[in-house]
């Protein structure tokens, strides 16, 4: 039996050089195609960071739970990035936010939560100062009103919390503290008089 390698030269009789170059070849091959995969992964992870950045919300953005314009209440805002969703769920209030994040019957992965850093943005009128939800400390019992009556105030700064707590009212929690029985929905509603 004659060897042949499919290179152009003919190694005869030394089948071992062509099988080295064979298997250089074959490993530089799947390298190349390893790269690709993951120069396409890390395009994939950039669009997908892109995906959760938070969006602003403007004068036509809704509530996701009752419809009403985010922009013409006063208080801190929260978006939710849910898997295989292309656009974030908005919420008025994030009374609204933690009752349905901690809903018994939420089941849609999370992907990410924003809520707006009070420390920065304008109580009555907040726009923009996104942060991200599980690293932000809130003030739970304040005498200031959301779009649902007394709300959770959101900061990105221990020291904001704080101040504002001192000022209004409240206790400082971190986003693993606040428990279902915290956010009844309820008792806002029942008692906002705009609606």
């Amino acid at each position: 039996m004659t060897y042949r390698c499919s290179c152009r030269r003919r190694h005869a009789g030394n089948q071992e050089a062509c099988g080295d170059r064979r298997q250089v070849l074959g490993l530089a091959a799947w390298a190349a195609f390893g790269s690709l995969g993951l120069l396409a992964g890390c395009g994939e992870r950039a669009s997908e960071a892109q995906s959760l950045a938070p969006i602003e919300i403007d004068r036509s953005t809704s509530c996701e739970l009752d419809g009403m314009l985010l922009s013409d209440y006063p208080g801190p805002k929260a978006q939710v990035h849910y898997a295989a969703q292309d656009k974030p769920s908005f919420f008025c209030d994030t009374v609204e936010l933690f009752s349905t994040l901690l809903a018994g019957e939420q089941v849609r992965a999370v992907r990410a939560v924003y809520v707006q850093d009070m420390g920065k943005a304008d109580w009555d009128a907040p726009q923009g100062h996104w942060i991200d939800a599980k690293t932000a400390f809130f003030v739970l019992g304040s005498k200031r009103h959301g779009s649902m009556g007394p709300t959770i105030a959101s900061f990105a700064q221990e020291q904001d919390a704080a101040k504002f707590a001192t000022e209004y009212g409240g206790k400082v929690l971190r986003f693993g503290d606040i428990k279902a029985d915290m956010v009844d929905l309820s008792g806002g509603a029942l008692h906002d008089t705009r609606m």
